[in-house]
């Protein structure tokens, strides 16, 4: 971390993960000869590459849906549907529509090129084939899309960064302004106290020592209802205590929550990070005319402070608690069978590294879903909802800022758990 909470950005670091994520990319092949398939799906796995194909138009899209595969390799010239049309309603879905495609055609017609051009194919690959040649544009393709996607990911961690120090800095103001009345009120509290007990014991002395008191006060006594004045008040100036202790809580856990991490780790409570994660959620928590309360079971086990950022970490802990209650939140809209649940688990692995799994019994997900999960700007949630970027930057907090692993296990119906594995030091 630099000063302020900015992330620094190896290069070295950022071109290595985009040659990884090229070895590993997958790439769909469609065209009616299977000769062409045959040949291309031979070079592109020798080279590495995962490989799918599909035959038509109709095929490749639904398989695009099934696998989003990383680059398209697209015949113009197929029966049925042709390749500008499959081209067109690829990027007419919102789901497919930046997943680059290179035509391949035997045309040599400018027109036919444009037109492709204009559909947002990003390049054309001439019939017959030349192996460097396909190579070469299937791997420049490759790496500018997925340089594009290291280089979003890069400015999206800085303004996530930038976001949770300004949050940081505008909750100590707001609590510097908060604690300054709520300082004055508990003080004068403690006297407004004192002098009620005060007025008690006088007029407790009063009833003593003149029993019959004149019809006008006998009146006013009936009237206020006395004895039950005299209980009542002390109970009131207690329950005001109590909320100027709680303001203080919540004051103190926004801002244990919200700090600007320094440069350098600091030891922190975990337990404590969760604790104030859940507070600041309650209000998701509790019942509500929509949806029933969510109950939070802690297995909290004995954990020693751990090395970290701990706003980083408080701002993993608030990306996957909430996508609980979201998960959570869209199974009661089906069933309601169910009590709603989040279940977190805490342990000491080994001597050097501590365990945190989130667990909730929500709707859980596809296998299909659960691969792209940490992929950035990828999200289940419909349209102004999520970035996509949540869980991508929990992931590199967990992975790279703090030298974790962060896992998902979930299939359809059966409830997520997100485990998270961080060293001590």
């Amino acid at each position: 971390m630099s000063r302020g909470g900015h992330l620094k950005i190896s290069t070295k670091k950022l071109f290595n993960g985009i040659i990884m994520e090229i070895e590993k990319s997958l790439i769909l092949i469609i065209d009616d000869n299977t000769n062409n398939i045959q040949l291309l799906f031979d070079v592109m796995k020798t080279h590495g590459y995962n490989v799918l194909v599909a035959n038509n138009g109709d095929s490749a899209l639904n398989k695009v849906q099934a696998f989003s595969p990383d680059l398209i390799l697209l015949d113009i010239m197929m029966p049925g549907m042709d390749g500008f049309e499959t081209c067109r309603r690829l990027k007419a879905d919102e789901k497919t529509k930046d997943i680059p495609v290179i035509f391949m055609t035997a045309l040599t017609n400018t027109a036919d090129k444009i037109k492709g051009f204009k559909l947002g194919a990003v390049d054309y690959i001439t019939k017959p084939f030349h192996q460097e040649e396909v190579l070469a544009r299937v791997n420049i393709q490759l790496k500018l899309r997925n340089l594009n996607r290291q280089l979003q990911q890069s400015q999206f961690q800085l303004m996530q960064a930038e976001k949770i120090c300004s949050l940081g800095q505008l909750v100590a103001g707001v609590a510097h302004e908060v604690n300054n009345p709520v300082g004055f009120i508990a003080g004068n509290l403690e006297y407004t106290s004192n002098y009620i007990q005060d007025l008690i014991s006088l007029l407790n002395l009063y009833q003593i020592h003149l029993p019959k008191p004149p019809v006008e006060i006998i009146r006013k006594v009936d009237e206020i209802d006395l004895d039950f004045l005299l209980e009542d008040l002390p109970k009131m100036i207690n329950s005001m205590n109590l909320g100027i202790e709680r303001i203080t809580e919540i004051m103190e856990s926004l801002r244990n929550f919200s700090r600007k991490d320094a440069t350098e780790k600091k030891t922190a409570d975990i337990h404590q990070g969760i604790d104030t994660t859940l507070m600041i959620l309650s209000h998701r928590l509790k019942p509500n005319k929509v949806f029933p309360k969510i109950e939070v079971v802690k297995e909290y086990g004995d954990l020693p402070e751990v090395e970290c950022y701990p706003g980083q970490l408080n701002q993993v802990f608030m990306n996957l608690l909430s996508n609980a209650i979201d998960a959570i939140e869209e199974e009661i809209k089906v069933s309601k069978s169910s009590i709603p649940q989040i279940r977190i688990n805490t342990a000491l692995t080994n001597n050097d590294s501590i365990k945190i799994s989130i667990k909730d019994n929500g709707n859980g997900m596809s296998k299909e879903v659960r691969r792209k999960l940490f992929d950035a700007f990828f999200t289940t949630k419909s349209e102004g909802k999520g970035t996509g970027l949540g869980l991508s930057i929990s992931y590199q907090i967990i992975t790279e800022i703090h030298g974790g692993s962060l896992e998902c296990f979930s299939s359809e119906g059966e409830g997520t758990e997100f485990v998270i594995h961080i060293p001590i030091k």
